[in-house]
């Protein structure tokens, strides 16, 4: 019985504890694309939990869907997140990087000029995109990426992931949830490719298969993580056979000996989808589905999971750890500034105040 104030290790990081904040996006980087100092706050303020996943973070200009997220491409970027990185580290934290490639979740002027949009499949996203004024827009049509294209693409996810190692993370998460440039390749629907890249199920899960073998080879197995979401809609999302494709998927990536998988637990019909991942994953799983302090202990007195992550009780509460650990009362966030701080980028980011003021 795993008690979530206990340590474990994921692959080869060692956590102090079984809490890890999930990845959120939260658009505060600076001009480039690079982490401010107000970010080196929040996420020190948030270094007591046992891994921090970082906000996803483009591993390429092409990889960039949304307004002020960080990159991980440039010397600036990578100057900007060593100093994310030592923050944390100095508080006793550890820390991955999410490397999130939108794909087609892309609006052009949030882009750089001339940063291209691709997809597995000319198909657009559903739905709309917020522009630099905060104003939905329709996301712009992709061009289908060749097949000599893709292991440019792979190459990139592998500069980005020395970049992170560089920048002093202690791993990266492969984002291939929301319906973002892997889930587009995993999904039936936005893959409507007839190369080795699309059509059966075994050839549907090759770009993430190989994106996550290179990753490994570049920096180690144990250094990497991936988030699935099986059977979200999001951004457009509709496989025909969800169970199919991540069975298939998780028994192919079994024998690599990454350090975790990341589940965003959600409804699946015929399956849960956390009895799916544990029948055909081996390997560390971090559970996260609108946990509660009790549901969490649950899940690992279970032993359902090595670890637990939380996302929006972590906006409000950056010392989340403490408070569940006295019993203290949770504060409330604040939506309205989750993506904003109204002409203050602190506020309702790093201005959540701790236990001890």
């Amino acid at each position: 019985m795993a008690d979530i104030f206990s340590p474990v290790t994921l692959g080869d990081i060692a956590l102090a504890n079984r809490i890890v904040m999930a990845p959120m996006t939260r658009d505060r980087a600076g001009p480039g694309d690079v982490p401010t100092d107000i970010m080196v706050d929040y996420y020190r303020q948030r270094a007591s939990a046992g891994l921090i996943i970082t906000e996803g973070t483009q591993p390429s200009p092409t990889g960039k869907g949304y307004w002020r997220t960080p990159g991980i491409h440039s010397d600036a970027q990578v100057a900007g997140w060593r100093k994310v990185a030592d923050a944390v580290h100095g508080a006793g934290g550890r820390i991955v990087m999410q490397l999130m490639h939108v794909g087609r979740a892309a609006v052009q002027a949030n882009k750089d000029a001339g940063a291209d949009t691709v997809a597995p499949s000319a198909i657009p996203s559903a739905g709309k995109i917020p522009g630099p004024d905060g104003v939905p827009v329709d996301t712009v049509m992709p061009r289908a990426l060749a097949a000599s294209e893709i292991p440019d693409i792979i190459a990139e996810y592998v500069a980005a992931a020395r970049n992170a190692i560089r920048a002093g993370m202690d791993g990266v998460e492969l984002h291939c949830a929301s319906g973002y440039l892997p889930m587009q390749f995993l999904s039936s629907n936005s893959n409507r490719r007839t190369d080795l890249y699309g059509g059966s199920v075994e050839n549907r899960i090759r770009f993430v298969v190989e994106t996550l073998s290179a990753l490994a080879a570049a920096i180690g197995p144990g250094r990497v993580g991936l988030r699935i979401c099986p059977g979200v809609k999001f951004n457009g999302m509709d496989d025909a056979d969800p169970h199919a494709t991540y069975a298939t998927l998780l028994r192919a990536i079994n024998g690599l000996g990454l350090a975790y998988c990341h589940l965003i637990h959600i409804p699946l019909d015929g399956q849960d989808a956390l009895d799916l991942v544990r029948q055909n994953w081996s390997g560390a799983i971090i559970e996260n589905s609108g946990l509660t302090f009790d549901t969490a202990k649950a899940v690992l007195a279970e032993g359902q999971a090595a670890a637990v992550s939380f996302g929006y009780l972590y906006i409000a509460n950056p010392d989340l750890v403490e408070r569940f650990r006295t019993g203290a009362a949770l504060a409330r966030g604040n939506r309205a500034n989750f993506y904003t701080g109204e002409g203050d980028d602190r506020k309702g980011y790093t201005d959540y105040p701790m236990l001890d003021a």
